[in-house]
């Protein structure tokens, strides 16, 4: 089996029994703040393009690259698709002429075959409102001589179906590194910003060594990792090394870096687990559990440690008319109020969604320039601020002309596009909202009636599990993950590296989230 890395997520994988491409993403994603790291533009996409089948793990704009899925992937590739609660992937790649596809069964291993052989494969769906766009995924391949896990930036709870359906792990591929904009867009003090910054860099690293040990493959690949940021008013969002500042407030790790943290933290221990780097267009070649070669295009050390910066700086300068084109097309600010727009586009969702709005449960403020919308989520509707209202608890300042786009556009999920390009500023007064986020990403009808008859499911809490001196719920009330894996306790409070969600383990209280309380109880010694 051949594995080329073709950048961030993506990968090209060759087998004697066809090819398969997964998540080919090339162009500036989210309003053009993300560029793959390193760059992949200069590889040979109507080549790569030419395979067999496609696999695109979800919808988020650094997976699902639609221009080029349209210009340079073979129409008539069998498409491998997750199992999914709303066909929106399909959808999309229906829109783009794909037209043979493979529909998978979540976490079920199958025979897929073709004029050139046969493949095994199975594909982890996750469905919860928060994975991706109302989904993520991962996939697994098996040409009867070596297994690849390629989980990109899935985040599964249950593994042992892998090891059950293929055995041995041979190569992962895995995300390390954020894909968020918290703390960077909030208005908190530098310090606090780089404080927490440290901390959702190594819970993101921490949450990958886990799954490193849960799989137990012997070739472990860093990828899904940071993208660049080549715009002026976004290029210190980069992680230019430590040794620049001592408050920085990068959550993007790159792979150097997270391969250092498994030789320190004995995930690389040269036997059981390797790690191995791949840049866009590096090839490896296995056998089974062995490389037999790996080769680069480059000396990987050039755009890593004392050189990134640099190279980060010649990116800026060749991908300036691209991020400069990408702004032509945004809707102009033409300075036409939004209340209308946006009530026509939120109030019925609103009301569609009990459980979310009560959830949400207070007035959101939407800051667009000289204008100011209120989201009344206790009240269902869309207004002008009240006079003597005070702060909301909850805000968001955002550029209108980005506003202007996605209305413009019919856009059903501004987590996929505003914040993801980190191109906004926000507050919050209490924990973080997963039912706003997941409002946000929900705007259609078919999207939020999913994802309130979601939350509206009990949870299973019913078993337990014992650890560290204390009896606790073995399910994260959060998304489920099996906290006897993900679970750490630090004196009296629980972190769940599945997402770092945290409780305070004496009243079950959580810390991250309102509601989600978790059952625990302490132990006698």
């Amino acid at each position: 089996m051949q594995i080329t890395s073709v950048g961030h997520a993506g990968f090209h994988i060759q087998t004697s029994a066809g090819s398969i491409l997964c998540d080919p993403w090339v162009n500036p994603a989210y309003f053009a703040s993300w560029v793959p790291f390193p760059d992949n533009s200069e590889l040979d996409w109507k080549a790569l393009g030419d395979c067999d089948y496609l696999y695109v793990s979800h919808l988020h704009r650094d997976h699902f690259d639609e221009q080029n899925l349209r210009e340079n992937i073979n129409k008539d590739a069998t498409v491998l698709l997750p199992d999914y609660p709303v066909p929106d992937l399909r959808r999309e790649l229906e829109r783009l002429g794909f037209h043979t596809f493979v529909e998978t069964e979540d976490s079920v291993k199958t025979t897929v075959s073709g004029p050139k052989g046969s493949l095994d494969v199975m594909i982890i769906a996750l469905r919860a409102p928060a994975d991706g766009p109302i989904g993520d995924s991962g996939l697994i391949v098996s040409d009867g001589e070596t297994t690849v896990f390629n989980m990109n930036d899935a985040r599964p709870i249950d593994l042992d179906v892998v090891d059950e359906a293929f055995g041995h792990v041979d190569v992962h591929l895995l995300q390390y590194s954020g894909a968020i904009w918290y703390p960077m867009v909030y208005d908190i003090p530098r310090k606090s910003k780089a404080n927490f910054a440290a901390q959702k860099r190594q819970r993101g690293m921490d949450r990958a060594r886990s799954y490193i040990e849960q799989v137990g493959a012997t070739w472990v690949v860093p990828s899904a990792g940071p993208p660049m940021f080549l715009d002026d008013d976004l290029f210190g969002l980069n992680d230019f090394g430590s040794a620049e500042s001592a408050d920085v407030t990068s959550i993007f790790p790159d792979q150097e870096t997270f391969l250092e943290q498994m030789r320190i933290h004995g995930t690389d221990d040269g036997e059981k687990h390797r790690g191995l780097m791949m840049v866009s267009g590096s090839v490896a070649d296995f056998t089974g559990p062995t490389l037999n070669e790996v080769s680069h295009p480059f000396a990987p050390h050039e755009v890593f440690g004392e050189n990134k910066r640099a190279y980060l700086e010649r990116m800026k300068e060749k991908f300036a008319p691209v991020i400069a084109a990408d702004k032509a097309t945004w809707a102009a600010d033409d300075g036409e109020p939004l209340l209308e727009p946006l009530r026509q586009v939120f109030e019925p969702i609103m009301a569609q969604s009990d459980l979310i709005c009560d959830g949400i449960g207070y007035p959101v403020g939407l800051v667009m320039g000289d204008q100011t919308v209120v989201l009344d989520f206790p009240n269902r509707i869309v207004r002008e601020p009240k006079e003597r209202e005070g702060k909301y608890r909850y805000g968001f300042r955002i550029a209108p002309e980005l506003v202007r786009t996605v209305l413009r556009d019919n856009e059903p999920d501004w987590v996929n596009t505003i914040f993801l390009s980190t191109r906004f500023t926000t507050w919050r007064i209490g924990g973080y909202n997963e039912y706003l986020y997941t409002f946000f990403k929900c705007l259609t009808d078919e999207r939020i009636a999913y994802a309130d008859g979601w939350f509206s499911e009990a949870h299973d809490d019913s078993a337990s599990i014992t650890k560290d001196g204390w009896e606790i719920q073995r399910r994260c009330p959060h998304l489920k993950a099996d906290l006897s894996k993900f679970g750490v306790i630090e004196g009296e409070k629980l972190t769940c590296n599945l997402h770092g969600w945290q409780w305070d383990l004496p009243t079950g209280r959580c810390l991250t989230s309102k509601g989600h309380e978790l059952r625990a109880e302490r132990l006698e010694s």
